[in-house]
Parts: structure tokens; C-alpha cells; sequence
């Protein structure tokens, strides 16, 4: 059963979405309470999995990162050891920043972030292509970023 969280807990999760780097008196001065209940209520939080970890979001185009891709993956077969292999193969490819397990025409969805089209395309050939299982790949290249937004609306 799913746990309800009360509106100060909300009130937490939602701020510490827009700043995550807010201490714990300034957070506690956000939610209206004393610093004390802040850091337990944000402790148990964490604990309970609510929060699963606080990142700080980079500029990948000031990295020299700036080509994103979304690469949509079909294997020839799939069951449960051939996507096993799969994903721990994709886990440790830094090109892929983010995975995900879809259904439709496609079995996954990869978000890559390559320098330019020379080093996606090494990607797809030397990283995606010694991949078995692989039948097909379709990319999408990202022209603008319109909406970049970590925040989940509770």
C-alpha cells in the first residue's frame, strides 16, 4: 500500500525539487517550520526512498556534449537473459545517459549525448554495433531543447 505523504512533506519534496542545495534552515524557513522536524521529516524521506539522491544538472553544451540523441532500439529476439545482457551492456556505456524499457515498435529507448555526429556515429558502430541481439536502430537528433524540467508535479 502506498504511503501518504502530509502536505509539509509535499511541501519539501517540491522545494527541494527547485534546490536541492538549500540547508536545512533555509529549507525549514521555506516550509515554515523549525530546522529540527525539517532535517527528520527530510531523513526519513530519503530513507523511505522518496528522494533518491540530490544531483547538481550540467550544461552539456559548455562540456562539449552538445549533440543529443534519441536512439530507439529493437532486438531480433527478447526475453529475460537477452535483455539482462542488454542492459548491463548499456549501463556501462557513458554515452547513454539515460534507458528505458518500452513497449511498441520498439524494446528501448536511449538518450545519448555525443561532442558531435563523428563521435555518435563511432557509438552506433563500435559500442551499439558489437551489441548480438541488436536488430534495428532509429535516432532522432535534438535540433532545440524546449523543456528540460527534473521536477515530478505532486
Amino acid at each position: 500500500m502506498m504511503e501518504i505523504l502530509d502536505e509539509t512533506d509535499l511541501q519539501i519534496l517540491r522545494t527541494l525539487q527547485k534546490n536541492a542545495k538549500l540547508t536545512t534552515k533555509e529549507l525549514a524557513d521555506k516550509v515554515h517550520l523549525t530546522p529540527t522536524p525539517v532535517f527528520e521529516r527530510q531523513k526519513r524521506l530519503e530513507r523511505r526512498g522518496y528522494i533518491k539522491k540530490y544531483v547538481a544538472v550540467l550544461d552539456a553544451d559548455k562540456l562539449g556534449l552538445g549533440l543529443q540523441v534519441f536512439c530507439k532500439v529493437k532486438l531480433k529476439q527478447i526475453n529475460h537473459e537477452i535483455a539482462d545482457a542488454f542492459t548491463r551492456r548499456i549501463l556501462r556505456i557513458p554515452e547513454v545517459t539515460e534507458c528505458y524499457n518500452t513497449s511498441g515498435a520498439y524494446d528501448y529507448l536511449l538518450k545519448v549525448r555525443a561532442r558531435d555526429m563523428k563521435q555518435y556515429q563511432d557509438f552506433v558502430l563500435n559500442k551499439l554495433g558489437d551489441i548480438e541481439s541488436l536488430s534495428s536502430i532509429e535516432s532522432t537528433f535534438v535540433m532545440s531543447e524546449v523543456k528540460q524540467d527534473y521536477a515530478i508535479s505532486i
